[in-house]
């Protein structure tokens, strides 16, 4: 077999102790790159670390904090070298309307989803300069068609999107490669923990069939990596989301019908309610947060 472009270059994930990023660190090491993850719940990140066949480090860091993030990137760059391709993953969600809502937590995921992108780029940008490297934004189909009952969410995504578009342009001059992962309902934490709540549940089942499927992380990890290797601008977890980009200004209206008429039916109800930071890795970020000084 043909060696990975990846083999022996360090790889910095963020938001990897669990799901998505947990899946793709495996996917990575499996292809010969040395592996730093970092994010909230160091045993969480030292377990993923000690699975891999290779080279890791587990670095526990709250990507909003930037002085943080940049003492991380100082060591993965000491004891695993420079890295040659940087993922920002991290993210968190919240469902419910808008107005109930708690706003300092609405405020979180912009944080998390957003600044703590962009943090993660201002701490490993000096070392993909070097290494002529990679960084890849997680975004998400949020980024392409609005949902309501994730306005927080679906913000952060387009933020993260615009903001991984301006990065490209800015940067390529210096031999950077941008890319964007476009993701659609993948398996994790986050994602179980919101279909707890009928009114997100319901929602979701009335979408077209291929919008409405959960997907397992692993094969999207592998799309993500094949892209790593390719330096893609963009790349569709599952393929099919690419064809809703030619279309995405037709989104808006489409779903703004089906959301009346489906929102319509529990209001007034308890199905209305706020969820508060979705699945185990939302909780851990609030506790965090909480406990910064």
């Amino acid at each position: 077999m043909r060696s990975s472009p990846l083999a022996g270059r360090t790889v910095a994930i963020t938001g990897a102790a669990r799901g998505l990023g947990a899946a793709l660190a495996r996917e990575v090491a499996g292809r010969g790159a040395r592996v730093a993850l970092l994010g909230h719940e160091k045993g969480a990140l030292e377990a993923v670390a000690a699975s891999l066949p290779g080279p890791a480090l587990a670095v526990e860091v709250d990507v909003t904090d930037l002085d943080a993030l940049t003492a991380a990137a100082d060591e993965v760059r000491a004891r695993l070298g420079r890295p040659s391709a940087v993922v920002a993953n991290a993210g968190i969600a919240e469902g419910g309307p808008f107005l109930a809502s708690d706003p300092a937590a609405w405020r979180r995921v912009i944080d998390v989803n957003v600044t703590g992108s962009a943090h993660t780029a201002r701490a490993f940008l000096p070392d993909l300069f070097g290494t002529a490297g990679y960084f890849l934004q997680i975004a998400s189909l949020a980024s392409i068609g609005a949902v309501p009952m994730m306005s927080a969410y679906c913000a952060s995504k387009a933020g993260a999107e615009a903001f991984a578009h301006a990065l490209r342009a800015e940067v390529a001059h210096r031999g950077v490669a941008v890319g964007i992962g476009y993701l659609s309902w993948t398996d994790t934490d986050m994602i179980r923990d919101a279909d707890r709540y009928p009114v997100m549940r319901e929602l979701r089942a009335h979408l077209p069939p291929p919008a409405r499927r959960t997907h397992p992380a692993e094969p999207a990890a592998a799309r993500l990596a094949k892209a790593m290797e390719r330096r893609r601008t963009a790349v569709y977890a599952p393929a099919w989301l690419r064809a809703v980009q030619p279309v995405r200004p037709l989104l808006p209206p489409v779903v703004a019908r089906l959301s009346r008429r489906e929102l319509s039916r529990s209001r007034g109800g308890e199905l209305l309610g706020y969820t508060g930071p979705l699945g185990a890795g939302g909780a851990a970020d609030r506790t965090a947060h909480e406990q910064r000084p």
